[in-house]
């Protein structure tokens, strides 16, 4: 007969106790032991093969692998690109010329004013082109700057689509009559040369 003073314990239960909780030890499921000892296992291969052998890379050694596949995949593209910028014509494509029209108020604007009647930069309505006027002459002048003249160059910094689509909007722009707009290059007055000194 048990002494109730004296009530039996339970065996899993130990002594101590922390605020009236008592610690339960029974043993852990043994699926859960074996997973324990394999994260071990592999916590040990994963330091051998990376750590100590030297034998896999480590991430800013993949990082920088992955950064001159995509750095060659990418200067590919942009060769291609240019190596067939004479061939290419001006895009219709409503969804591209309204990219475009993205790309030149958020880039081009600034300089070429929103209708391109030109600021800055010349005059993009009219029919007189200081680099050249073709549409292979325009991507070239994209891509390329005019460093002299202050144009960056956007070689780097849009995409090969985002130029095509640029130069298909400012392509549209031709022939179009803006408000005061910037007079043409050829015809402009001579700038003396003391006013810059």
């Amino acid at each position: 007969m048990n002494d109730p003073k004296d009530p039996p314990k339970d065996p899993l239960l130990l002594d101590h106790d922390a605020d009236g909780i008592q610690e339960l030890d029974n043993n852990l499921p043994r699926w859960w032991v074996w997973l324990f000892y394999l994260t071990i296992v592999f916590s040990a291969v994963y330091l051998g093969y990376y750590h100590v052998f030297g034998r896999g890379d480590l991430q800013i050694a993949a990082y920088h692998k992955a950064m001159i596949r995509g750095d060659a995949i990418k200067n590919a593209a942009q060769a291609g690109f240019e190596a067939s910028l004479d061939s290419l014509e001006p895009s219709s494509d409503a969804a591209i010329l309204a990219r475009g029209g993205q790309v030149y108020t958020t880039y081009c604007a600034p300089c070429h004013r929103d209708d391109g009647g030109g600021l800055v930069g010349p005059n993009l309505c009219d029919d007189y082109w200081i680099h050249g006027d073709t549409y292979g002459d325009s991507l070239k002048i994209i891509i390329n700057g005019v460093p002299e003249k202050g144009m960056l160059t956007w070689k780097g910094v849009l995409t090969p689509g985002d130029i095509q689509a640029v130069a298909s909007f400012i392509y549209t722009l031709r022939g179009t009559s803006p408000p005061n707009p910037k007079q043409r290059e050829d015809l402009a007055p001579a700038v003396p040369a003391e006013e810059y000194e």
